[in-house]
This record gives C-alpha cells, structure tokens and sequence, in this order.
C-alpha cells in the first residue's frame, strides 16, 4: 500500500513507518521537526529510514492546509496514518495555543484533504488522557469521555468528535486509537522512562509525583506498532479503540525496573500531583481484540531493558555492574 504517515519523525511515527517500508510499503512522511524536544533525536530517527527507496519526506506543517492537501494530492494514499500532534500533558497547561493550532486546526486540515482525494482510509491517534479521572477500571472505550483534565485530552477529544462529523458527513472510514503510556527505543525525551534514565545516569534525583502513589498502563513501542499496522491493514468503517497493555504497573514498580537496568538506585524526590495528571490508567483492550486480533505481549521487565540498552548505545553510556540491584518482581 501507499501510506502517508504524518509525525513520522515522531517517536511513534518513525517505528510505524519503518516497520511499514521493512514489509514493503511506500511511505509518504510528514513532519515539521519542531522543537518541543531536542530537534536533534527527530533528525537522528529520520536518518534511518531517509535513504529508503521506498520512503519520501515532506518538511511541513500540517496546521497548513495548502501543504497538506497539496502533498496529498501529488501522492494519493490508500490510507492516512496520523500520528502527528502536540504532545504533552503538562505542557499544554503552559502553551494551550499549541494545542489548538496542531491538534484541532491540523487534524480538521487532515480531514479536509481525505474529502478532496477521494477519502483514503484514516488511522488516527487519540489518547488514554480522554479518560480523565475516570473512577471505573479498566478504561472502557463504552464509557463516557466528557470531562478531561487537560487541553491536551480535550484537544483529543475533539479529533475523535470531529473523526465522527466526517465519518457522518463523507463517509470516511476513521479508526483511531487510544494509545497508553508509550515507551521504548528512540522515545520522546519529556516521558518519565528517558527522563529518569538521564538523571540516574547523571547522579541526580528524579522527581516523583503523587508521593508515587500511581499507576501506568505501560504499552511498549513494538505492541503499539503492530496494533496500529493491524488498525492500518484492517478496514473499520468507523471505531475508537484502546491501544495498551491491559496490565497497569504501580510507578514504583517501574522505577524499580529501571534501577535494575542501570545497576543505580534513583534518589526519589517525592511530591505532590501535579495538575492535569491522573492516578491511574488501565486500557480494556477487549474491542481492539475483537475487531484487529492485537493482543501485547511485552512487559516492563523486558521493555525497560530494551530501553535503558538503547539510551546508552545512542548517548554512548557505559554503564557499570547492574548487579547490585535487585530485579523488581513482575506484577
């Protein structure tokens, strides 16, 4: 197939593409490489597809709808991977417009051009954030979203609200999934995995909140790639559908894997919640089961790993005896 993966220089867009060009697919890219994070790692990711013969790469906005509809129409997809977004929970409380313009404005310009190319097919990328502090577990997609906590999730829910309007209207057929707690190789250096790598790495604290007292649904790249080939593969008139382990770890459990991994012991700075985030998230994978077979199958302690082997192989780390540390028991 012909794919337009848009963020594919994005931690979940570059693993999508690649594993769609290893299988032979043509891959169209979008991505504007801003600098929400080190610019640097989005280069260094695009660098080992770029020089695929099947593989082509646009530098562009997608809050520009002539772009959009332009590259669309020279490259007439069989099918519409979007996965670019402003991510962040808590940098969308600081910068609230960066939402809107490439979530909300993006995602409609998205839309517009599937209508005026005669309607490939739309995989899109909504999130667990929709759920809030949902009080029932495990995370149904039957349940009602109407209440998030951050512009983030809002600006999520609108792209499923405004999937449905177009389903409505021109009949595209939208699948979009809610991802949970993406990690692994290549990740976004504002998630907590990276973030505490680093700082154990550099001998500093890490900075943990609600006193710890949390839980992650923890999904690891590989499962979510194969759930989004499967979404991509398989054509669904109109779904939402959650994407995750369905297996929540308590936080503690993960930094403990992670200190098993580096052989360090984290100095825990412990504190408050912060504001926008949520306790707990457990996906009920049930409907994406039924409807695309996807059932993960990687758990922390094998995902970490992968991680933590990776981080110091990209940054040249070197690390010392892991042996000091204790393997964390599987919850």
């Amino acid at each position: 197939m012909r794919i337009l993966v848009t963020g594919s220089a994005g931690f979940i867009g570059f693993h999508v593409a690649k594993t769609l060009l290893e299988r032979g697919d043509e891959v169209i890219g979008i991505d504007n490489f801003n600098d929400y994070y080190d610019p640097a790692l989005k280069e260094a990711r695009t660098d080992q597809i770029k020089n695929h013969d099947r593989y082509t790469l646009h530098r562009v906005d997608i809050a520009s709808y002539d772009d959009v509809l332009r590259i669309m129409q020279e490259t007439q997809p069989d099918v519409v991977c979007h996965l670019a977004a402003q991510a962040g929970v808590r940098y969308s409380i600081e910068n609230p417009q960066a939402y809107v313009q490439s979530n909300m404005v993006g995602f409609v310009n998205i839309l517009e051009a599937i209508v005026h190319v005669n309607g490939p097919r739309l995989v899109y990328a909504s999130s667990s954030s929709v759920y809030g502090n949902n009080a029932k577990v495990p995370f149904s997609v039957e349940d009602p979203v109407d209440h998030p906590i951050s512009m983030y999730a809002a600006s999520k829910k609108a792209n499923e609200l405004m999937a449905h309007v177009y389903h409505h209207l021109y009949h595209i057929h939208c699948t979009g999934l809610r991802f949970f707690t993406v990690y692994g190789p290549w990740g976004r250096p504002d998630m907590a995995l990276f973030r505490f790598t680093r700082a154990m790495l550099e001998g500093k604290s890490i900075d943990v909140y609600n006193h710890g007292n949390m839980e992650r649904d923890f999904t690891f790249i590989d499962d979510i790639v194969r759930g989004t080939i499967a979404a991509i593969d398989t054509p669904l008139k109109f779904q939402v559908l959650n994407i995750g382990q369905g297996n929540p770890q308590p936080l503690m459990t993960f930094i403990e894997t992670i200190e098993a991994a580096l052989g360090i012991t984290a100095q825990k700075n412990l504190l408050p919640m912060q504001p926008g985030d949520v306790a707990r998230t457990f996906a009920d994978t049930s409907a994406i089961e039924r409807h695309l077979g996807y059932k993960p199958t990687t758990s922390i302690q094998e995902g970490v790993p992968r991680f933590v082997d990776w981080y110091c192989k990209y940054y040249g780390v070197v690390l010392a005896d892991r042996s000091a540390v204790q393997e964390p028991t599987m919850v």
